[in-house]
């Protein structure tokens, strides 16, 4: 069942929940994404916005505080081996999506590895954000989360 998108600058009702990313080079990670994941482009820059099947990606540059966040600055991952948050995207084919991705120049980090109650694998963007791609295969008749992990 596909479910649509609402509309990013006005939602009909209720809330429109997006993923930020602050990246050191907005067009070469907006180019990526639309690229090799097949997103969007909404707005080019200053955000880039981007839409994604029933979400969006918000791409923006780092920067210093402003005045609605005075002590906040905005970085790209220092490490990208220091995992503190990733995009995670389910579909129905995995292994189709990984050789549809990989054929865009996506670089995963394994093949989809089975792992009983999902199928996995990685990939990063140009800043090092991990994304992952995976496929349910009995993670809901899991609850307490014991098996697979």
């Amino acid at each position: 069942m596909a479910i649509e998108a609402p509309d990013y600058f006005r939602p009909e009702s209720g809330m429109v929940l997006t993923h930020l990313l602050i990246v050191r080079d907005v067009d070469r990670s907006r180019e990526f994404y639309r690229r090799v994941l097949g997103a969007t482009v909404v707005r080019e820059r200053q955000p880039a916005i981007l839409l994604f099947h029933n979400s969006y990606i918000v791409i923006n540059d780092e920067g210093g505080p402003t005045d609605d966040k005075p002590t906040v600055r905005a970085q790209a991952p220092a490490d990208p081996d220091t995992l503190s948050g990733a995009m995670n995207i389910r579909v129905t084919d995995v292994h189709a999506v990984y050789e549809q991705w990989r054929s865009r120049g996506g670089e995963f980090l394994t093949e989809p590895k089975d792992h009983g109650v999902e199928i996995r694998c990685y990939l990063r963007d140009p800043d090092g954000y991990l994304i992952e791609l995976g496929q349910g295969t009995g993670i809901l008749a899991d609850p307490g989360g014991t098996a697979g992990d």
